[in-house]
């Protein structure tokens, strides 16, 4: 029998609204990781963000960041695989930030350390609400102007605004095919996020690249919204949680219970059988 990869999305799929792990959750996939699974997560969150969310998850698990950028080893935040912008990519994809009047957070390396920057004084109200969730968060780095604002070695870009801000600027870099783009609105939130990534920064490209690492014939998804979509299109079976949206369903081999039900896990739970 073929090894197969079970790839699971994080907010709206295995986090609760609380964004947690249920712990009935937590404990079926840690006891089926320890009998052998070939399990991780795949995100848009941060190595860092993801790490709190999912407290009490075996960390003996590669895992997919950053919506595809980066592949961590958990317990030691060693990266496994990166994808980045060119120098070119980088200074055009500013240069129509700053055309279209938007303040990101702009993920980057400044001199070797992780560090998310923005705009002190100029925050909007959703810009506040992740710097509120993320208290304490060493890559935290306000900056006063816009020159410092983008430095280091950047990776990954994210705007926070009303749609109608963040669109022309998700219409001009998503026809671009040096970019991967994202706009959705925030899970239980008024706020809209525009993504900006390398173009092989996706999730199904990492998953293609962990599948050859743990050699892994077959691929198991579970997600819940329009970005899954990529994910289930090379996944031999996909699963849709019973939030998801219609768009991600329409697209999945079945619906599976809800996030708040411990949809995933008990899904693995009766399907996942030791080689």
């Amino acid at each position: 029998m073929e090894k197969t990869l079970y790839v699971t999305d994080l907010d709206g799929t295995l986090l609760n609204q609380k964004d947690r792990i249920n712990p009935k959750s937590i404990a079926i996939i840690n006891e089926l990781v320890d009998k052998g699974m070939m399990f991780t997560y795949a995100t848009a969150r941060s190595l860092v963000s993801a790490s709190v969310v999912t407290a009490g998850l075996s960390t003996n698990i590669p895992v997919i960041a950053y919506n595809g950028a980066f592949i961590f080893q958990p317990e030691t935040g060693e990266i496994l695989s990166r994808e980045d912008f060119s120098s070119s990519e980088r200074a055009y994809a500013i240069e129509v930030i700053r055309a279209n009047n938007i303040l990101p957070l702009v993920y980057s390396f400044v001199d070797g350390v992780e560090k998310v920057s923005w705009l002190s004084g100029r925050e909007n109200d959703g810009i506040r609400r992740y710097l509120s969730l993320r208290k304490g968060d060493r890559r935290l780095r306000p900056v006063k102007d816009d020159e410092e604002l983008y430095q280091g070695e950047i990776f990954y870009f994210t705007c926070i605004g009303e749609k109608s801000e963040l669109q022309p600027l998700y219409d001009i870099l998503s026809k671009d095919e040096r970019y991967r783009c994202t706009i959705q609105q925030e899970l239980y939130r008024p706020e809209y996020f525009c993504e900006i990534m390398p173009v092989n920064a996706t999730k199904a490209h990492a998953i293609q690249k962990l599948k050859k690492i743990w050699d892994c014939g077959r691929v198991i998804s579970f997600g819940d919204a329009v970005n899954d979509i990529p994910m289930f299109e090379i996944s031999d079976e996909c699963y849709a949680v019973e939030n998801a949206v219609e768009e991600l369903k329409a697209a999945a081999t079945g619906i599976i219970d809800s996030n708040e039900n411990d949809g995933v896990a008990n899904w693995l739970k009766e399907h996942y059988r030791p080689l």
